[in-house]
């Protein structure tokens, strides 16, 4: 498995690591027994960077990792390179509320460190920005944790190009989070180019575009059974139609090509930059291998020429986000 560096001054971790939000059930029904199954095969593949959160089935997703890295016996905390979040709670009413002060991010990494079982984290975000703070003072308390020794680096998510540039001023940025795919490429307005000009790692979450990007992409009815989902503007009709319209010679081109959908997508983007480490979720242990063999293909400038022209920039139908699931990210072209 191809290594990359996670961050300038990190750990190098496989090609592409696993998004554990699929742990918890919000892609659709999850348990231990698939969770271990996935990890599992993780391993034998040569994945070794997991990424989590705090709010991912409220801890659900964090207990599974460490009920798995507990049965491993001697030497677990060598497995995986571990990433976890915190920053974002649940109002009352079931809406989001961010939390950078220090209180908060000591309260819910201290939680992290025993769900997950282990001495330190890898790699520690903050999962939203709190517009409370400012993001120079939320780096010194992530500072604070680093030199206490219950993380090993830091990072954000979903931060714009320019709050990266003020962080990274006052300290080493680890990594950067976004969603990054053939059908979100927002991040190259901007924040690809930021990330390498800084040292960061360019974590792109979603590279197969929540099953867009895949030889079987979600119909409406799947879609309907996941809240997320079911209110995403991509995946409600008559976007959704169009959107499977649009990616179905991707699909040919793949078949022609001789390999999964998932796996040409993956191959694309990691081509779009050395630092960039796709973070595909899945709950299928078939489809994380052909997620891992996108890191072994090789694709020439007229493949990716190809590729570019079945689905040019702008191609999808719908926002990335509602309304209510923009709360949050920062938009930043």
């Amino acid at each position: 498995m191809e290594k990359r560096q996670l961050g300038s001054a990190g750990p190098w971790v496989s090609a592409i690591g696993i998004g554990a939000l699929s742990f918890s059930d919000f892609y659709g029904p999850s348990d231990t027994e698939i969770s271990h199954a996935i990890l599992t095969t993780a391993l034998n593949l040569g994945i070794d960077h997991l990424d989590t959160s705090n709010v991912y089935g409220s801890g659900i997703s964090e207990e599974r990792i460490g009920l798995f890295l507990a049965k491993q016996g001697a030497g677990r905390n060598d497995l995986f390179k571990i990433a976890t979040k915190a920053s974002i709670r649940r109002a009352e009413d079931g809406s989001n509320v961010f939390d950078n002060s220090p209180a908060h991010l000591t309260q819910e990494l201290d939680k992290s460190l025993k769900r997950l079982g282990v001495d330190v984290i890898d790699l520690y975000y903050m999962h939203r920005r709190d517009p409370k703070y400012q993001i120079e003072d939320v780096v010194e308390t992530l500072v604070g944790f680093v030199k206490a020794g219950k993380i090993k680096q830091f990072g954000f998510s979903e931060i714009a190009p320019t709050s990266l540039a003020r962080a990274a001023a006052v300290h080493p940025v680890g990594a950067v989070q976004s969603e990054y795919s053939l059908s979100t490429r927002s991040p190259e307005l901007g924040l690809v180019q930021k990330t390498a000009e800084v040292g960061a790692a360019l974590v792109a979450f979603c590279p197969v575009g929540r099953s867009l990007l895949t030889d079987t992409p979600h119909d409406r009815k799947k879609a309907e059974t996941m809240p997320f989902l079911n209110n995403n503007p991509r995946f409600m009709e008559p976007n959704l139609s169009l959107n499977i319209a649009a990616t179905n010679p991707f699909r040919s081109l793949a078949s022609d090509m001789g390999v999964a959908t998932a796996s040409l997508a993956v191959a694309w983007l990691l081509h779009h930059g050395s630092h960039i480490i796709p973070i595909p979720g899945t709950r299928s242990t078939e489809h994380l291998k052909e997620l891992a063999k996108g890191v072994d293909l090789k694709l020439s400038a007229s493949d990716l020429t190809a590729i570019n022209k079945i689905l040019p920039l702008g191609w999808a139908h719908g926002d990335r986000y509602s309304v209510s699931q923009w709360n949050g990210p920062e938009r930043f072209c």
